[in-house]
């Protein structure tokens, strides 16, 4: 599967399960170890491990791997690895803290509002 499509199919799972301000960073040129970033995030524990959860199945029912699943349990930032793309799903309080947007700032948006149609 292309990064690109990889990408979409992982903003459309997210979107599945409500996911909030869902963004995609294009790391092409950036970052050695990924074509882009999706980070997005959820207002519960059970919201962060619902994404977390059906990203991992769209995954799997596509044929890609999950080359490492971080903070599932904990739920408060949920990192899915899955090669070209690595999520980041956020426990709302969280995703401020942490930031990664600013973190990668200099890493262009890339417009994941298509597979929301999907």
């Amino acid at each position: 599967m292309k990064s690109h499509d990889l990408l979409m199919l992982t903003a459309k799972a997210a979107d599945d399960k409500r996911a909030e301000d869902i963004l995609a960073l294009n790391m092409q040129g950036l970052s050695a170890f990924a074509d882009y970033f999706v980070i997005c995030h959820g207002n519960s524990d059970k919201q962060v491990q619902a994404i977390a959860q059906e990203i991992k199945e769209q995954a799997h029912e596509n044929g890609v791997d999950i080359k490492r699943l971080e903070g599932f349990d904990a739920a408060k930032w949920v990192l899915l690895d899955l090669g070209d793309v690595i999520v980041h799903v956020f426990h709302k309080d969280e995703r401020s803290y942490y930031n990664l947007e600013k973190l990668w700032g200099d890493a262009p948006l890339e417009d994941v509002r298509e597979a929301f149609t999907i």
